[in-house]
């Protein structure tokens, strides 16, 4: 969880995510993780900005050969 992702937004302050759609979003990734626990894996859920977590979960690993993210695209007004 990047903690950016959920100030205010640019133009009015208003905030990114409401109490509803945290709940919602922290619901989803907690069965995400027992879905996957039941099939003999696991989620690794961390907070702060990914290109800190990231780095250090690579250098907590070890052995990583690739890494695959995507982008959130960002409307400019």
């Amino acid at each position: 969880f990047d903690p950016r992702h959920y100030l205010g937004t640019h133009c009015y302050g208003f905030p990114k995510t409401g109490p509803h759609r945290l709940r919602f979003l922290l619901e989803s990734v907690k069965d995400l993780r027992e879905t996957l626990k039941k099939k003999g894996s696991t989620l690794v859920v961390r907070k702060g900005k990914p290109e800190d977590v990231v780095r250090d979960l690579i250098t907590q690993l070890g052995s990583v050969s690739a890494v695959a993210f995507h982008e959130e695209v960002r409307e400019i007004l």
